[in-house]
């Protein structure tokens, strides 16, 4: 059966998401150009022609998972309700208890990023934007009165430190630590965080 002709921009975003795909399943080192072919049945040559260097193939293919999660969590975060609710919902999102995928991915893509210039861009472009979210939400709720909270960047820091913990944790060592546990944990950093009195539980919205 003859393939079905795409744009530029579609055929772009398929071999970015194989990309995605095989760096999760092989690792930044070891994936290759051949790899991202031949999931989709394509040459080298094509792939190459929209990326020209596997390092650029790598650095895109993250900066369009962390586009993909950052529009996610622009979702959560967008909500029509409140504050405490959409912060509850983007961090159980968020932690690797929860539905987000490709925690393998980006552990992958901080280790990489120590050698990688262009990976590290993307990365920390990543990373200020989530706790740029994070420290908005909780302003707004601060501001509302729903909670208190003396220092929001500080506490969206702490937060996504203790969730890329508990991922390399729960995804680098099994057993490490149940997923029950590290939602303990973190329905517990994010009620102190927020002065609540009351420990939020995975139940509630």
């Amino acid at each position: 059966m003859a393939r079905v002709r795409l744009t530029v921009a579609e055929r772009r975003e398929e071999l970015l998401r194989a990309a995605v795909e095989q760096i999760e399943a092989r690792g930044v080192a070891a994936v290759r150009i051949a790899d991202v072919a031949s999931a989709l049945g394509v040459s080298n040559a094509l792939v190459l022609y929209h990326f020209s260097t596997k390092e650029k193939l790598v650095a895109a293919a993250f900066a369009y998972a962390a586009e993909d999660d950052l529009a996610h969590l622009g979702k959560l975060l967008g909500r029509r309700t409140t504050a405490l609710r959409r912060l509850r919902s983007a961090v159980r999102w968020y932690a690797p208890t929860g539905p987000a995928k490709g925690w393998r991915l980006w552990i992958e893509g901080w280790a990489a990023a120590l050698r990688e210039p262009a990976l590290l861009e993307v990365t920390r472009d990543l990373d200020k934007r989530w706790k740029a979210a994070i420290t908005e939400v909780i302003a707004e709720g601060v501001a509302a009165g729903e909670f208190r909270c003396a220092d929001p960047t500080g506490a969206a820091l702490r937060l996504t430190a203790l969730l890329d913990g508990l991922a390399v944790q729960i995804t680098s060592y099994a057993g490490a630590v149940s997923r029950a546990r590290a939602q303990e944990w973190v329905d517990e950093a994010l009620a102190r965080e927020l002065g609540l009195t009351e420990v939020p539980t995975a139940g509630r919205r």
